[in-house]
């Protein structure tokens, strides 16, 4: 089954690719791998929530905002690989959580963009993933990832 009729069946679709919000490109293509931009949990132009994890945001809250940041990665690729059907694998992720002093989960909040990736993806959605707990991020997100995948050539 292809990626975009994995989507189709977990009732997703790919946003529209967020628009920067400073001077940068959302993604990037050298040879077959393309790099995204840190995507934001945007859902139509807007954060859903804002604030730190384990604070004004709960760890639930946030991993289905990786789950968002995770589309709206795979929008940016799949807009720069030529569609989602030409990513191959996805490489690497890298989540960032706003979080409070002391909340300690960043893993379990960024499974929410892994176990999204491996669902679209099956075995090629294995990644190796860094979970990295910061004291703010862009416009006050709870939020933030950047994704590497592997294109088709």
């Amino acid at each position: 089954m292809s990626a975009s009729e994995r989507l189709a069946e977990l009732g997703l679709e790919l946003p529209p690719v967020a628009a920067p919000v400073a001077a940068y490109i959302p993604a990037q293509r050298i040879g077959n791998e393309v790099r995204t931009s840190g995507q934001l949990p945007f859902v139509n132009g807007q954060l859903p929530r804002e604030g730190k994890v384990g604070a004004e945001v709960s760890a639930e809250e946030a991993k289905e905002l990786a789950q968002i940041c995770a589309l709206n990665a795979l929008a940016a690729a799949a807009q720069v690989a030529g569609g989602i059907d030409q990513i191959e694998s996805v490489s690497h992720l890298t989540g960032f959580v706003a979080s409070a002093s002391d909340f300690y989960g960043q893993p379990g909040v960024i499974n929410g963009a892994s176990e999204l990736l491996g669902e679209v993806f099956g075995d090629a959605g294995a990644h190796t993933r860094s979970a990295v707990g910061v004291s703010v991020l862009p416009l006050n997100s709870p939020v933030e990832l950047e994704l590497t995948v592997i294109v088709r050539d």
